[in-house]
């Protein structure tokens, strides 16, 4: 009997479930797609995960897939995949998280798209982020979009979209790009699975800046199996099965980047219960706390500001149409150029200290929070101030953002939820080259703790259906 006659959809599939039933015939991929499409259609009205859907261009293209002779080498053979709004998509526009940030149609695909394709997958859509991938909240003058795990909070940002689309089963897997915490925060909020790759590990450029190098391509995912997959085909690196690390040796922090910033109950009881599940696996646990200078908060913040200035004059757009956090923003990037607070030598002493953390400590990875307090509330954070934004997103996610200015690869998994119902979750961060251990030990914590998939409540689909969970 074919997979598909016990399948009324393949809504809640994961990525790995519908390659190997596309590749193996037991689903077409025009099949598997038209149910992702009809999920969409039913539920993003109430999520506001996606700025567009290209209905049918899509089942155009799962067609072509159907017609492929050889399946055999496509890894994510009829797979739906979301991609981020602030990536070109041939066809499309790319919108930068807004319509003043708008700029035209794309005549070619990024090359990250254009490895989804040649892996299989097929492009649904683009989804929301907050104007040009600033902020951890995801909204502008025509949605707020929300987190499907309670309608009332964000689903984090910048790749807020990204991460609602998975956590309701829009898409099995979505892409997201992480500057200073852009695919990790969302990956917390929302229950999932996000690894930002170390530095040159994926192509990172977006359209004609990088944010100083900060940026870097991924996926989110409700499963490490899918997390890896969807990182070996951005890596351009055959997927491999991962390995249960051997016995590692695991910092433990709950110091924060920024002074006076701490985590709160849920957040600390989050690494206690990640430190259990590390030696459940057998590995080792130490404190270890990384020193974060001062200046490494400034010249941080510089940084950021530096790369709205950056991304503003590359796209030819004009400040004065966009959002007031945003002017503010940018105004404060120029500021910040002028004034040469933006400095290559910088980051890379803090690459190298970073990097120096390991060693120094004898350890080999580190487990952070992955947030210090509970998600903001979804609302139109756009027309508020820039010092409300800046505020609200340093109190609730302080801890990614080391990790971009230093290159390293860190990853977020879920542990479990807070009192309020809320997913919660942790992160590591590895050496350079170590997204494969980091992929691994999440692994791991899923083996012994395995979290929801989807949000109370998602996919929602047709009455009677039977989707793979």
């Amino acid at each position: 009997m074919a997979v598909q006659d016990i399948m009324p959809t393949w809504v809640g599939a994961t990525a790995k479930q519908i390659a190997r039933a596309v590749r193996r015939g037991d689903a077409s991929a025009t099949q598997v797609v038209a149910d992702h499409l009809d999920h969409i259609d039913r539920t993003d009205r109430e999520l506001a995960a996606f700025r567009a859907v290209r209905g049918g261009e899509a089942i155009t293209e799962a067609e072509k897939v159907d017609e492929q002779e050889d399946l055999a080498n496509l890894p994510l053979a009829g797979v739906p995949v979301a991609v981020k709004e602030n990536t070109p998509v041939a066809g499309l526009p790319t919108w930068n998280g807004s319509a003043a940030a708008r700029t035209p149609v794309a005549e070619d695909d990024h090359e990250i798209v254009r490895r989804l394709r040649g892996a299989g997958a097929v492009i649904v859509g683009v989804t929301r982020m907050p104007e040009l991938g600033l902020w951890g909240v995801t909204d502008d003058a025509s949605a707020v979009t929300r987190n499907p795990w309670q309608p009332d909070r964000t689903p984090g940002g910048s790749s807020g979209g990204a991460a609602a689309a998975v956590a309701a089963g829009l898409v099995p897997i979505a892409h997201g790009n992480d500057g200073l915490g852009s695919i990790r925060i969302p990956a917390a909020c929302c229950g999932l699975v996000g690894l930002k790759p170390g530095r040159g590990v994926v192509p990172s450029q977006l359209g004609a800046t990088d944010w100083f190098g900060l940026a870097e391509q991924g996926m989110l995912a409700s499963t490490v199996a899918d997390a890896a997959l969807g990182f070996a085909v951005l890596a351009g690196r055959r997927p491999d099965k991962l390995v249960p690390p051997q016995r590692l040796r695991v910092g433990v922090s709950l110091r924060s980047p920024v002074q006076g910033v701490n985590p709160d109950a849920p957040n600390r009881d989050a690494v206690a219960a990640a430190s259990r599940l590390l030696a459940v696996a057998g590995h080792d646990t130490v404190p270890a706390d990384p020193v974060y200078p001062t200046t490494l908060g400034l010249k941080g913040l510089a940084t950021w500001f530096a790369a709205a200035a950056q991304d503003v004059r590359a796209a030819g757009l004009d400040p004065r149409t966009l959002q007031r956090r945003s002017r503010r923003h940018v105004a404060l990037g120029e500021w910040a150029e002028r004034r040469g607070y933006v400095r290559e030598a910088d980051r890379a002493a803090w690459r190298e200290r970073s990097v120096g953390f390991f060693a120094d400590h004898s350890v080999d990875l580190l487990l952070t929070p992955a947030l210090a307090a509970v998600p903001p509330a979804a609302t139109s954070w756009a027309t508020r101030s820039w010092r409300a934004n800046l505020t609200t997103n340093i109190r609730y996610a302080p801890y990614a953002a080391p990790w971009n200015i230093a290159g390293l690869p860190a990853l977020v998994v879920p542990v479990g939820r807070r009192p309020d119902g809320l997913p919660v979750a942790v992160q590591l961060v590895g050496p350079p080259g170590s997204e494969l251990l980091l992929l691994g030990v999440a692994g791991q914590f899923e083996l012994a703790a395995p979290w929801p998939r989807h949000a109370p409540g998602y996919p929602r689909v047709d009455t009677g259906s039977t989707a793979v969970r």
